[in-house]
């Protein structure tokens, strides 16, 4: 790439983030992606504490990651993330993960909304965040994340959870990487154990909040792919939608 405004961190895989083969975990590259945004808040002095002190932030309403080749233990990867278009009240950021020989091993899109915390609604981006994250066309992954997932009425699995404290971020609503480790607890182990996830397409519809009881439903379907649905216990109200894709090992 040889455009200037993009944002690079890098990160060395640590033993708490590994799976029993020594690999990063779905949900620590999801992490690692947050904090690198974060980052990128924080580069420009909008960090997410000092939004969050004028009851405003940033939230994922939809993404796609797709990881090749998950990092190994104290492994070097890049994570470099820009902004792809905007919108008064949202933009598109782009992820290529690198290896420490600069190939590339993953790629992620997110829609995100600015947000006012308080009023729980969409607001206007800054104008200083605009001018300080000038925006270039190049995608990471060409999808269309807005498109709609049908929810999964009928489960082959179904697991439930109950939204406890620490389930919840800054924003008083569940964390994105909540929703991806209960996609993956109602999946069958022989999956989990002997594949690994390669895309992950997801649409957040609704907050869960604290307390609430949460219903994991996932529907087999053909050549290793997965339908999921995120739904609050007693209510027809369906916090979000996914595809999954998986790989052998």
């Amino acid at each position: 790439m040889t455009f200037e405004h993009y944002f690079d961190k890098e990160f060395e895989l640590r033993y708490l983030e590994m799976n029993k083969l020594g690999l990063a975990t779905p949900t620590i590259i999801l992490a690692l992606l947050e904090e690198t945004a974060a980052d990128h808040c924080y580069s420009i002095n909008h960090s997410l504490f000092d939004l969050n002190k004028k009851n405003v932030g940033w939230v994922l309403v939809s993404g796609i990651l797709q990881i090749d080749r998950y990092p190994s233990y104290k492994e070097k990867i890049t994570i470099r993330t820009w902004l792809s278009s905007y919108s008064s009240i949202k933009g598109y950021r782009e992820n290529i993960i690198f290896d420490k020989h600069h190939n590339i091993i993953g790629r992620a899109k997110g829609l995100w909304v600015f947000f006012d915390i308080e009023k729980r609604k969409p607001i206007p981006i800054f104008n200083d965040i605009k001018e300080k994250w000038p925006c270039y066309s190049e995608e990471s992954i060409v999808k269309n994340i807005k498109k709609k997932i049908e929810t999964t009425y009928t489960a082959s699995h179904i697991k439930k959870f109950k939204v406890n404290r620490f389930d919840t971020d800054m924003n008083k609503h569940v964390n994105n990487i909540r929703y991806l480790q209960w996609v993956i607890e109602s999946l069958p182990e022989d999956i989990v154990d002997n594949y690994h996830l390669h895309v992950l397409d997801g649409r957040f519809i609704a907050e869960a909040q604290y307390g609430d009881h949460i219903l994991s439903l996932t529907k087999d379907m053909k050549d290793l792919s997965f339908m999921h649905t995120i739904k609050i216990e007693g209510s027809d109200i369906v916090c979000g939608n996914a595809k999954t894709f998986w790989r052998k090992n």
